[in-house]
C-alpha cells in the first residue's frame, strides 16, 4: 500500500503530555510517548485514547543532542502545540497539530515534571 502522507514522519520516542481541552471540570491529562512524529502531528500509543474531535494541548520535550551549536547552552526544546484527535485505534490515537506553536529551549531536566 502506498503512503499518501505529504509530510515526512520520524519514528521518534519523545515524552509528551496531552491535555484534553473540553468543557469538563476534570480535564483528561495523559503522559505518553510519541511514535511517528512529524511537524503536522503524531501517533501516541495508549489504551486511554481520547474521543475523535477532542481538542488537545500537547507538550513535547525534544532532545537537541544533534545540534552542536546549542548543546553547550541548551539540551532540550520544550514544544507547546494544540491540535485535534483525528483517529482512534485499539493501540492508540493520532493527533493533528495546529499551525500555532511555541518552542522554548531548556537546559537539563528543567521543568520535566510538567511532561
Amino acid at each position: 500500500m502506498m503512503d499518501k502522507r505529504k509530510i515526512e514522519r520520524f519514528d521518534l520516542k519523545v515524552p509528551a503530555r496531552i491535555e484534553g481541552l473540553g468543557r469538563r471540570k476534570n480535564r483528561d491529562i495523559l503522559d505518553l510517548m510519541t511514535s511517528d512524529l512529524c511537524s503536522g502531528g503524531a501517533f501516541f500509543y495508549t489504551n486511554q485514547s481520547l474521543p475523535e474531535g477532542t481538542k488537545v494541548k500537547v507538550d513535547l520535550l525534544l532532545p537537541l543532542g544533534g545540534l552542536k551549536k546549542l548543546i553547550s547552552e541548551y539540551d532540550h526544546a520544550y514544544i507547546e502545540v494544540t491540535g485535534t484527535v483525528i483517529r482512534r485505534e485499539t493501540r492508540g490515537m493520532a493527533v493533528c497539530f495546529n499551525k500555532n506553536y511555541s518552542i522554548h529551549p531548556r537546559k537539563g531536566n528543567e521543568d520535566t515534571q510538567r511532561i
